[in-house]
């Protein structure tokens, strides 16, 4: 990329800025800069990061087993009353910070998993419907309508209720219907890359398709993918959560936020209020920390955003 072509797609270009400085400038790099200043997406990022901490650390952090019941204090134990249980215990005793920290393993697990695997099919797909085009378009699409039709929340629901509630289940059950988005995004961006003169002439040069889709289109088409991939997180843990809070998702003893949230949730809940609003709150949490680092990546990576 020349520095003309650089400075299009950068930050303007002070008089006073050393020339040195200017042809070092590149789009990924102005991209992280604008990301960096915007405060809510770094507060998101910083929220995400505990919870990757927490997720990848918890035999180490959690002060008890997932699964383990201490029998000598009382069950439904309120917060900030022992300090062995400084968040409470749950019906059966087992203690309530532990739980919540075994339980972002299991949301990470799934709102990472969910999308990646979704992403993988659904760009690939996407890719081929939109650079090959013709028969290959048209089959792709129609897949796409017949899937369309099916309300994904009630198929999970149906397909669950006839295999076994496991979180592997779970993550194959979302992205069965996760990966039309992807699709229809790529599907969309190669369209509008295919006919640029900059892969008219590496079609001229000799390039094979899959060069040309790799490394000519693939790389300008990623940064809405990203943002797409970045928002897609909090929705595949919020389909959890409301699967498990529906009694068809995790199973016992694995530590779910949303089955935590679902079994606080009763009569008792005015008394017992902890069931109910500490997992709420760590899932209200994470959705928004990904939502404030997708807004930040759309605006980062828009070319045209100035600062």
């Amino acid at each position: 990329m020349t520095i003309l072509e650089n400075a299009s797609h950068s930050q303007p270009i002070s008089l006073s800025e050393p020339f040195d400085k200017v042809a070092q400038r590149t789009l990924l790099g102005d991209s992280m800069r604008r990301f960096s200043r915007n405060r809510l997406a770094m507060v998101g990022l910083v929220i995400v990061a505990i919870l990757l901490f927490l997720a990848v650390f918890a035999d180490v952090i959690a002060p008890y087993a997932y699964d383990a019941a201490d029998f000598t204090k009382p069950a439904n134990q309120l917060p900030f009353v022992d300090v062995a249980h400084p968040l409470g215990t749950d019906g059966v005793g087992r203690d309530y910070m532990t739980r919540l920290i075994y339980g972002a393993r299991t949301s990470m697990f799934v709102g990472l998993s969910v999308p990646l695997i979704a992403f993988t099919v659904g760009v690939s797909l996407g890719a081929l419907s939109g650079f090959r085009g013709g028969a290959a378009d048209f089959f792709i699409q129609r897949v796409v309508e017949v899937v369309t039709a099916i309300p994904p929340l009630l198929f999970a629901l149906f397909m669950l209720s006839l295999t076994t509630a496991s979180i592997g289940n779970v993550i194959l059950i979302l992205s069965a219907t996760a990966w039309l988005d992807p699709l229809r995004l790529t599907r969309a961006q190669f369209l509008t890359f295919r006919e640029r003169d900059f892969v008219l002439a590496a079609r001229a040069l000799g390039a094979s398709n899959l060069r040309i889709a790799l490394t000519h289109i693939l790389p300008n088409a990623l940064a809405p993918l990203l943002v797409q991939f970045t928002l897609a997180v909090p929705l595949a843990i919020f389909a959890e959560a409301g699967l498990s809070f529906l009694g068809l998702g995790i199973t016992e003893p694995t530590a779910s936020w949303g089955k935590m949230v679902g079994g606080g949730v009763g009569s008792s809940i005015q008394v017992y209020y902890h069931l109910a609003l500490f997992p709420t709150i760590a899932v209200a949490l994470t959705m928004l920390a990904f939502s404030f680092i997708g807004d930040g990546l759309q605006e980062a990576l828009n070319p045209e955003y100035l600062r």
